[in-house]
């Protein structure tokens, strides 16, 4: 393993989400890769980590999209997803999708251990301390489940986010309950995820901060939904990578 982070080659892994709906926020999370000095590759062929198929039960797909991701980020030292959801379905699904499957070689379990959720790398491997982004305001963050139950994330954004000196971060209620997402949760069960995402921002709201951070795109879009057709036009949404890495550039 290189001894240094400038000596680090890091797979950035966009994820679909990021890539369809809001790109800015991966050009975030390269910017913060770069001031961390590590050498940064962008497969240019990637594309999903399989966990639609793999939640939907379509094993066949979700494999030959895992293998396809394996492949592509080969011979980099540490692959890095702003993303607790797609980072969780890597480094801890792809055993049980490959229990009985020779194909997924002791070289690709070595891979697996070694994909991290942004804030986690950014604290734990590189202890990055000073942040490129100057944003100052109040803030509340929403822990998105996958990234705190899978992978143990939730003390990592906030120490990045007290790296800065113009955020205050207010807690708000409940923090670490689900939004009512759930990938196909929200479609299989959209009353009770409806419920779900109006407390949830009823605990935003309450806070009285400018917006809500999280390291989860499917968690914003969701939140971002209902806040709006709750008529709430004014608070933000913003993923912690556009935070910590921007100003006024911010994803509108």
């Amino acid at each position: 393993m290189p001894s240094s982070a400038k000596d680090l080659r890091v797979g950035l892994f966009v994820t679909c989400l990021v890539d369809l709906m809001r790109p800015c926020i991966g050009f975030a999370t390269l910017k913060l890769l770069r001031a961390a000095g590590c050498a940064v590759v962008v497969p240019a062929n990637q594309t999903c980590c399989g966990q639609p198929g793999y939640n939907s039960g379509d094993v066949p797909a979700a494999k030959a999209l895992a293998l396809k991701f394996l492949q592509e980020f080969d011979g980099c030292d540490y692959i890095v997803a702003p993303s607790g959801s797609c980072a969780g379905m890597i480094r801890v699904h792809y055993a049980a999708l490959f229990k009985d499957d020779p194909a997924f070689t002791d070289n690709y379990r070595r891979l697996t251990e070694h994909v991290y959720e942004l804030t986690d790398f950014l604290v734990n491997i590189v202890k990055l301390e000073d942040m490129p982004g100057d944003f100052s305001g109040t803030l509340t963050y929403h822990d998105s489940c996958s990234g705190l139950r899978e992978l143990n994330v939730q003390a990592q954004p906030r120490a990045l986010l007290a790296r800065m000196p113009g955020v205050t971060l207010i807690e708000m209620r409940e923090p670490a309950t689900c939004c009512g997402f759930g990938g196909t949760f929200s479609i299989k069960f959209g009353d009770i995820s409806a419920r779900m995402a109006d407390k949830k921002c009823q605990h935003i709201v309450e806070t009285g901060a400018v917006g809500i951070v999280a390291g989860d795109l499917g968690c914003l879009l969701n939140i971002e939904g209902r806040l709006r057709r709750r008529g709430d036009w004014q608070t933000k949404v913003w993923h912690i990578a556009e935070v910590l890495a921007a100003g006024d550039d911010l994803c509108k």
